[in-house]
């Protein structure tokens, strides 16, 4: 069952006019306060009516470069490059209550506490709020931007580059529960009172920019490519499922169609009862198949190592014959991020024997039996041990090591590594073949990504290219996924944890541990390769917002 967002009476988007950006949000009764760093603005919004009012309409330039903004007992503070400040909200007149030697980026204040988050320092600053006092400080959930809320005994925080919010302990700093956004670059959030890190839905304000094509009919080029703001205020609902160790936020329902149009080329040799199969979106923890029914010809459901596959047949394929055949499906998908722990692996059983002979062997072209790769096998991991630690070590190594770029083949992960870059699936190679030398089973997941345009229901979208990514086996717990190279974001890193051990919903899992597409030919049957038979086509629809 899905069901409607709570909060109820709010519009489930706000996209505020006039507005550039937004940073830190706050709460005051029904209505949220922001800052528009590059308008100067101190805005109050009200989520029931979209309206957006300026406060500060006299003030403007003090609030040029905020950055973070805290409300308690109708008293503001905000973040200015390293100063945090405070005003009456009914009489704003700003006054530095500290600062820090790093830029502030996030404010939070719960009774005589100030919590300040500054990236470059790498922590969150505990301080007495009249006195500006340090107390104490925590450590950074992680490696961006953050901006942070407070309600009773949790601490939240919210960073643009892991796309994540974080629900800490206020008292100890120690992390309760991690939770993905829908949408990327969250830069400021804002926790309504009495929310716990079980479930409930809290407030996140997104700014970025889009590409479009802009008409310009005075310019030499009538269209020109440019980029326009993209700020929106969106309430992340969770739950936190203990039990299965991991924390579901916003779905959608997700129409998927996938369609091959046979165009046979004209010296192909005739092709005689053929069998093609493509597999179904499967059933996991974050996703749920609806329905399923056949687009242009008919199929035949069939099982394949537990996983839905339609079946076509065709008695004949001669020479430039036509056909269009596939299906469409209808999907929940859910954000999904595990919470699991080195400690918590540190007792993990051993691999079952039978996961040996199918998941640590080189099946797929891995050049596990090559020097480098068994010296870079050895490399990647050191004198770690623990399975979580290893994986991560080696994801890190191939993210130091190979750069992302598309390549017209997928070549042996030994001639991606001496080449130093590589598509996603050259990247899953690589971390295939590292980690199953290190006895770590694992196997490629995939094979689309829905374009990640929450705001935009009801019309198709079309993704450039497929895309694969991989899990591995935690024994006594089961498979987890990791995304191969989106979070190769900066060299030589930190590199971001938000997709390890984590999937944002736009990412679709098609049919695990078989090929998503295969062509079955009688023995004898001449040669024939899918790209040469046919096209397939690719779209998605949002049809709506679903609760966890």
């Amino acid at each position: 069952m899905f069901s409607a967002l709570p909060l109820a009476g709010a519009a489930p988007l706000i996209q505020p006019i006039g507005v550039k950006a937004l940073y830190g949000l706050a709460l005051q009764g029904d209505l949220l306060l922001a800052v528009d760093p590059f308008r100067g603005y101190l805005l109050r919004l009200n989520p029931k009516t979209d309206q957006v009012e300026i406060l500060n309409s006299r003030q403007a330039e003090a609030f040029y470069g905020a950055t973070g903004l805290a409300c308690w007992q109708d008293q503001l503070w905000f973040c200015r490059d390293h100063t945090v400040y405070t005003t009456a909200l009914q009489d704003i007149q700003p006054t530095p209550v500290l600062t820090l030697p790093y830029p502030a980026d996030g404010v939070a204040v719960w009774e005589n506490t100030l919590y300040v988050s500054c990236k470059k320092g790498g922590c969150i600053f505990v301080c007495d709020r009249s006195s500006g006092q340090r107390i104490t400080q925590f450590l950074a959930p992680g490696i961006g931007v953050e901006n942070i809320s407070v309600w009773g005994d949790y601490l939240w925080a919210c960073d643009q580059v892991e796309q994540s919010v974080y629900c800490l302990d206020r008292a100890t700093g120690e992390l309760v529960v991690k939770m993905l956004t829908p949408f990327a670059t969250p830069t400021g959030l804002a926790v309504p009172p009495h929310t716990t890190p079980d479930s409930g839905t809290v407030w996140v304000a997104y700014t970025n920019e889009e590409p479009y094509v802009r008409e310009d009919p005075n310019g030499a080029e009538p269209y020109v490519l440019t980029f326009r703001d993209r700020t929106l205020i969106h309430p992340l609902t969770y739950r936190w499922y203990k039990e299965a160790n991991y924390c579901r936020t916003n779905g959608y329902l997700v129409e998927m169609t996938y369609v091959e149009e046979i165009d046979t080329l004209e010296d192909a040799m005739p092709l005689e009862n053929i069998e093609w199969r493509i597999a179904f979106p499967t059933s996991t923890d974050r996703q749920r198949v609806k329905s399923v029914e056949p687009v242009g010809l008919p199929f035949t459901e069939v099982q394949q190592a537990g996983e839905r596959v339609a079946s076509f047949r065709f008695d004949r394929l001669d020479p430039n014959q036509r056909h269009l055949f596939g299906w469409k499906a209808v999907v929940e998908i859910y954000g999904l991020k595990y919470q699991l722990t080195p400690r918590q692996v540190e007792s993990a059983p051993p691999l079952p024997p039978e996961y040996g002979p199918r998941y640590l062997i080189d099946d797929d072209e891995l050049a596990m039996d090559t020097p480098m790769i068994q010296a870079a096998a050895r490399e990647s991991v050191g004198t770690e041990t623990n399975l979580l630690r290893q994986v991560l070590s080696i994801r890190n190594y191939v993210y130091d090591k190979l750069s992302y770029a598309v390549t017209p083949a997928i070549e042996t992960p030994d001639v991606v590594l001496l080449r130093g870059r590589g598509s996603c699936g050259e990247y899953v190679g690589l971390l295939l073949a590292l980690m199953r030398l290190n006895g770590i089973a694992c196997r490629t997941v995939g094979r689309y990504k829905c374009p990640a345009h929450a705001d935009q229901p009801g019309i198709y979208l079309e993704p450039d290219f497929n895309h694969v990514w991989i899990e591995f086996y935690i024994p006594g717990f089961g498979w987890v996924p990791m995304e191969s190279n989106p979070d190769d974001v900066q060299e030589g890193g930190p590199y971001p944890t938000r997709f390890f051990m984590g999937l944002p919903w736009w990412h679709v899992e098609m049919g695990k541990g078989i090929p998503f597409e295969k062509l079955i030919r009688p023995e004898g049957s001449p040669e024939a390769r899918l790209g040469d038979l046919a096209v397939n086509h690719m779209r998605f629809k949002i049809l709506g917002e679903l609760a966890p």
